[in-house]
């Protein structure tokens, strides 16, 4: 496992860690979520260090504290995730968490606590619970809405009749591929940023577990990334695997920076 790519700031001088979660438990197709945080740090190495629209280096706001490696016991495995995580809060750093299962969000959730639960998905995730385990990647805004007053997802295009029906509530804003341009923050309070790499269409990133075609396009990602990112006060990427050349791994890590350079710039 190697650093993140430019993650080198002094912990004491640094607004972000990047903290890796590989778990790899409830798949339901391809396999191989366990390798997206070394992979997420691989293709991240071409990028350069400096941002021109923000005027930022990315060495100067980041360091990486390696993974959390995981173990079979989800719900066991993401209360010590979501420990660790806090203790990066409570000492004024925002964890960007990168996956791994998209299970691992409700651990960055439970450690930030935020009002708003915002996601870039493919599925809606309202499960409570899937193949018999409650702890799904497929339970996400289910645990979500747990935490968060309210759930906005984005790029949502597919989920059984009974998920549909509960995004239905007040509490579940679903916005389709095609309203995804236009779509704007206008909630209040804080959010919590979650990228599940199945949100673009997999022309785009191909290597995910659970590809859904006529999804988002990278340019489209980024904007809600930027859009987001100044409410934000926790993120992730999550369900990258090793099923392509790199594609997915390498738009994860630019829209993690993303949400970096624009954070940062909105502080």
């Amino acid at each position: 496992m190697g650093e993140f790519p430019g993650a080198t700031a002094d912990p004491d001088d640094a607004s972000f860690a990047v903290v890796g979660a590989p778990l790899d438990v409830s798949t339901t197709f391809r396999p191989g979520a366990r390798f997206g945080p070394e992979r997420v740090r691989r293709f991240a190495r071409p990028f350069d260090d400096y941002d021109q629209r923000t005027d930022r280096h990315f060495s100067n706001l980041v360091f990486d504290t390696g993974d959390v490696d995981s173990w079979d016991d989800a719900a066991d495995y993401l209360s010590f995730l979501a420990g660790t995580l806090s203790d990066y809060h409570e000492d004024g750093l925002i964890p960007l968490l990168v996956g791994g299962e998209h299970t691992v969000t409700i651990a960055g959730l439970r450690a930030a606590d935020p009002d708003v639960y915002v996601c870039l998905d493919a599925h809606l995730d309202l499960y409570e619970s899937y193949a018999g385990n409650d702890f799904s990647h497929a339970t996400v805004t289910y645990h979500a809405l747990d935490i968060a007053d309210e759930a906005i997802l984005l790029g949502a295009r597919t989920g059984s009749e009974r998920e549909w029906n509960r995004a239905a509530e007040a509490d579940v804003t679903v916005v389709a591929p095609e309203n995804v341009p236009e779509w704007s923050p206008d909630f209040e309070g804080s959010a919590y940023l979650s990228v599940d790499i199945d949100a673009a269409d997999p022309g785009f990133a191909p290597g995910t577990g659970t590809p859904e075609p006529f999804g988002l396009t990278p340019h489209e990602m980024r904007a809600v990334v930027r859009a987001v990112a100044p409410q934000a006060v926790g993120f992730d990427l999550v369900e990258v695997n090793d099923r392509d050349d790199g594609q997915a791994a390498a738009l994860g890590a630019k829209l993690l920076r993303e949400f970096v350079f624009a954070h940062a710039d909105a502080a």
